[in-house]
């Protein structure tokens, strides 16, 4: 080999080696979305509530929220109250096929137009709900369970 095909050579391997890792990288970003996406996902929402409108928070959410969510195939696993000298929380947990079903139930139960009519009539009361926190949960390939409810 002469020794202008040294270099030659030393610059086509090195382009053959910048395609493959762009090409390698592309495949990893077209599998991200998906993989964000894909598979059970648990959801935990996290309600800032006041002590002075709890009891309506409640009746609002048992005997409104929780009907029109069923509706919009909400799949509620356990629900909690706790307290802290600072604050006073609602903590719920969902199961969700995917996150795509998660995002569009959401946006579906929030247009509703009778969910939107409650909030309106029990504003009267007073202010129910402070920050609300919302956590998107993916289980492990090591978790021993996969899915919570069945």
């Amino acid at each position: 080999m002469n020794a202008t095909a040294v270099p030659a050579l030393r610059r086509c391997a090195l382009a053959l080696l910048l395609c493959l890792c762009c090409a390698a990288s592309l495949a990893h970003a077209s599998d991200t979305p998906a993989a964000a996406t894909a598979g059970p996902v648990q959801q935990l929402r996290i309600y800032e509530i006041f002590e002075d409108t709890k009891p309506h928070f409640h009746a609002r959410f048992r005997d409104h929220a929780l009907r029109i969510m069923r509706r919009y195939d909400f799949r509620i696993v356990a629900m909690w109250e706790t307290k802290t000298a600072q604050r006073t929380e609602f903590a719920y947990l969902l199961e969700w096929p995917d996150e795509t079903t998660m995002k569009d139930r959401w946006s579906k139960f929030m247009a509703d137009e009778e969910w939107t009519e409650i909030k309106r009539q029990t504003r009267v009361h007073g202010r129910m709900v402070g920050e609300i926190q919302d956590r998107t949960l993916r289980v492990v390939p090591y978790s021993p369970q996969q899915r919570l409810l069945d």
